[in-house]
């Protein structure tokens, strides 16, 4: 990784599973807000949802964490990640 080791970086996941009307998407921005990122959850049309965080690396990746590991609403059971964000 390139860059200054404090500067943001931006993720985007998609998360597979059960992840629509069971509160998956306020569970994650509130942990958005308590990681201190920016970012948003956002339903797709297919069912799952798209995630998206700008922050410090370590914040970004304990939501990474988290998103994969839980314990979050709904069942996850996939999440696929662009680290190159949007």
């Amino acid at each position: 990784m390139t860059g200054a080791p404090d500067a943001p970086v931006v993720v985007r996941a998609v998360v597979h599973g059960r992840v629509q009307g069971v509160g998956f998407r306020w569970a994650t921005r509130e942990r958005l807000t308590v990681l201190g990122l920016d970012g948003a959850a956002t339903n797709r049309p297919d069912g799952t949802v798209e995630v998206v965080a700008t922050g410090p690396r370590d914040a970004v990746d304990r939501l990474v964490a988290w998103l994969r590991d839980g314990p979050t609403p709904g069942r996850v059971t996939r999440v696929d990640v662009d680290p190159g964000g949007v």
